[in-house]
């Protein structure tokens, strides 16, 4: 039986510099096949929403917390881009200014394998965004997994990824679209700074449902109504 070659199996060479060189190449096609996750950064504008929570100036922070992490760089390099690609009202900042809002991304699986006649793929991250004061706005997961049936002659690896990783990236998108600047003031234990415009928002808002709640109601007498004969039966307390 012949033996089959692998294709970075370097041949017998004539000299050690000739053996430098392919091992070399080797090492080089080895590490950029693992850095790159095969897919491309993905990109959802919305013109109603340019830049989230109002705030132009933002700093993203990609996070790999997975157990393996294989290719790393690559897989922060697609969630960042695909964020930052979305909203391109926003002044991305890697140095971080005063006036500079934050999100921070921590990746904890992207991953596809094979089980049965079935690829399983999973992209799970968890989303935290905080103004620039460092006040927390909102908290969120993003966790998607697909399964996709091993079709033949396709990157059924790549596609299932693909398919899991564009469905956690829309709903991280529609996360960051609908966090506002008052939106601490719905998490519960969130203390706002006193006189902040957050604060004052709440409070104009609490003013109007106090007036609302405060004014009388004049209930009408009950209208006479035809009378059961029943046994009576005692009440139930749920």
């Amino acid at each position: 039986m012949a033996k089959l070659q692998s294709p970075f199996e370097v041949e017998r060479p004539k000299s050690r510099v000739q053996s430098s060189a392919a091992a070399l190449i080797a090492l080089a096609v080895l590490a950029a096949a693992c850095g790159s996750t095969g897919l491309t950064p993905a990109a959802y504008p919305d013109s109603t929403v340019p830049c989230p929570a109002g705030f132009g100036v933002w700093t993203l922070e990609v996070l790999d917390r997975r157990a393996r992490r294989e290719g790393s760089e690559g897989v922060q390099s697609l969630v960042s881009e695909s964020v930052r690609r979305s909203f391109p009202g926003c002044r991305w900042d890697a140095a971080g200014g005063e006036k500079a809002a934050r999100v921070v991304i921590e990746i904890h699986r992207f991953i596809s394998e094979p089980e049965g006649n079935t690829w399983e793929a999973a992209a799970d991250w968890s989303v935290v965004v905080s103004d620039p004061s460092g006040r927390t706005l909102s908290e969120f997961e993003a966790d998607e997994e697909v399964s996709r049936p091993n079709y033949r002659g396709s990157n059924n690896a790549r596609e299932s990824l693909r398919e899991a990783f564009d469905r956690a990236m829309r709903k991280t998108l529609t996360g960051l679209r609908s966090v506002s600047a008052a939106g601490s003031a719905c998490l519960p234990g969130v203390t706002l700074p006193r006189g902040s415009r957050a604060a004052q928002i709440v409070a104009i808002f609490s003013s109007a449902w106090n007036r609302r709640t405060s004014v009388p109601v004049i209930r009408k007498a009950p209208r006479a109504r035809l009378e059961r004969f029943s046994h009576p039966e005692p009440a139930e307390v749920l």
